[in-house]
């Protein structure tokens, strides 16, 4: 019986898939939970489908969603969200800048903690873009006051009853750590490999990375101040 359920988000990866699926398989023989893996496939318009449904075909272990539109990295992570029935998911990019394996560094700390999360180290990005990530992680910070130092860090585990309690809103992927916190839940940073980009380009430049991050902090900000949290001790 599966344990964990790995969502990867894919927007037109065509380029990276097979090496997708090649480094989750090595990682399903040494994970340290029965693993699984949901594709949720974002609306892609180049030959991501077709790749990923050959997965899906070969591998047990592998499953997919199809968005009709391209909907964006939070609509993607809700809908995995939503479809998962393991004890905990985890959350991975296409782009494989972070490393599989690294889960297992993670799922050493998921018995004490809600959420735990990798923090980059020594970036394989562009000059540009580890600025304006920087930037953006501190404007963020300022906000949320959560102390998380790299909340966009692509590899994330969540325990999923908590995941599917988080309220889901455009942006939210930057916010996931802030909402656990909001729901009284614990969370836990541990540092992790980066890798350059291979293949494909990047979803995310300087105006949404920047100027996504200022307005949904005044996003993150209303559902903070509108968020209901209760506890039922009892019920008769």
């Amino acid at each position: 019986m599966f344990e964990f359920t790995i969502i990867v988000p894919v927007y037109n990866e065509e380029l990276n898939l097979k090496r997708v699926e090649k480094e989750l398989l090595s990682f399903i023989k040494i994970a340290k939970k029965e693993t699984t893996i949901l594709f949720i496939n974002d609306g892609s318009t180049d030959n991501s489908q077709q790749i990923i449904e050959d997965i899906c075909q070969k591998n047990i272990e592998f499953r997919f969603i199809h968005f009709k539109n391209n909907k964006g990295l939070s609509a993607a992570l809700k809908a995995g969200f939503e479809n998962v029935d393991t004890p905990l998911l985890g959350y991975i990019d296409a782009d494989l800048q972070t490393s599989p394996k690294d889960f297992n560094i993670l799922l050493n700390h998921t018995e004490h903690y809600d959420l735990v999360t990798g923090i980059r180290t020594q970036r394989k990005d562009s000059l540009i873009k580890k600025i304006s990530s920087k930037i953006s992680n501190k404007i963020r910070t300022i906000f949320t006051k959560d102390g998380i130092e790299d909340s966009c860090c692509p590899l994330k585990i969540i325990k999923t009853d908590c995941a599917k309690k988080i309220p889901m809103f455009k942006g939210l992927h930057r916010f996931l750590p802030a909402m656990v916190l909001l729901q009284k839940g614990t969370v836990f940073q541990i540092p992790i490999q980066h890798y350059p980009r291979i293949a494909g380009k990047t979803k995310f430049g300087i105006r949404n990375r920047l100027l996504g991050s200022i307005t949904d902090c005044f996003a993150y900000l209303w559902m903070k101040k509108k968020y209901i949290n209760y506890e039922v001790i009892k019920k008769g």
